[in-house]
C-alpha cells in the first residue's frame, strides 16, 4: 500500500480501458481500483476480469468498487466500499482475512477509526481538492494527513483533484498512497503521468512478469 493508486473512469471502451491501465501498471502504478458507475452488470464482469488477468501479469492488486459479490465471484484481490455501500465487518467476513478491503472515510476521523476497528486494510480521505469526476460537499485539510497518523494505524489514501503537483505536500506529510483518474486516463501521455506519481515515492516501473 504505497505508490499510485490508479482508479478507472467510465469508460465503456473495454480494449481502450486495458490500454491505458497496461500503460499505467508498466510505468509503476501500484494498485488498481475498478470503478464504473453506469456499467450494466455484463459488462462491469467483463471489464473486471479482463483488469484482473491484467493486474495478474504484473503482480499488482485489483480491487473493486462497491461491489462484493463480483470480487468474490473473480477472486479479485480485494474491495473499496463507501460510505452507503456494505459495513466493513461484513465485507472482511464475506471475503475472508487475506483480501483488501479498503474505505471512504472523506474527511472524518472516526469513521476511519471505526474502519479499522471493523477490519479495513487502507483507509481514503478526501477530497482535498475539486475534482472533475466526483463533486465534494466539503475540502479535507491538508493538516488530516498529520492528525492520521496519530490516531489510525493504516495504510492512508489521499483522493479527490490529485495531480503529481498537488499530491506533493500530501506525500510530504505522509500519505502512503495517491488516488488519481483523470491524471492519468486523460493525460495526452498516461505513461509520463504515471511516472511523475511514481516519482513522490521514489519508485521506478515494474518489470512485467512472464
Amino acid at each position: 500500500m504505497h505508490g499510485l493508486y490508479l482508479v478507472t473512469p467510465d469508460w465503456d471502451d473495454t480494449d481502450c480501458l486495458l490500454a491505458v491501465t497496461g500503460t499505467a501498471l508498466a510505468a509503476g502504478a501500484a494498485l488498481v481500483q475498478y470503478r464504473h458507475k453506469s456499467a450494466s452488470p455484463s459488462l462491469r464482469a467483463q471489464q473486471a476480469g479482463a483488469l484482473l488477468a491484467l493486474c495478474r501479469r504484473y503482480g499488482r492488486p485489483l480491487v473493486i468498487n462497491d461491489h462484493l459479490e463480483l470480487c468474490r465471484d473473480l477472486d479479485a484481490d480485494g474491495v473499496h466500499l463507501g460510505g452507503t455501500d456494505a459495513p466493513i465487518a461484513h465485507a472482511r467476513a464475506l471475503l475472508g482475512p487475506d483480501k483488501i478491503v479498503g474505505a471512504s472515510c472523506y474527511g472524518e476521523l472516526k469513521l476511519a477509526e471505526s474502519a479499522q476497528q471493523a477490519g479495513a486494510s487502507y483507509v481514503a480521505f478526501g477530497g482535498f481538492y475539486p475534482s472533475p469526476v466526483k463533486k465534494y460537499s466539503f475540502v479535507t485539510p491538508p493538516e488530516l494527513v498529520d492528525v492520521w497518523r496519530d490516531r489510525v494505524a493504516l495504510p492512508m489514501v489521499v483522493i479527490g483533484g490529485m495531480t503529481p503537483q498537488n499530491a506533493a505536500p500530501l506525500v510530504a506529510r505522509g500519505a502512503s498512497m495517491v488516488a488519481a483518474i483523470t491524471s492519468v486516463y486523460a493525460a495526452e501521455d498516461p505513461d509520463y503521468a504515471v511516472r511523475a506519481f511514481c516519482a513522490l515515492f521514489g519508485r521506478a516501473g515494474p518489470t512485467i512478469a512472464g
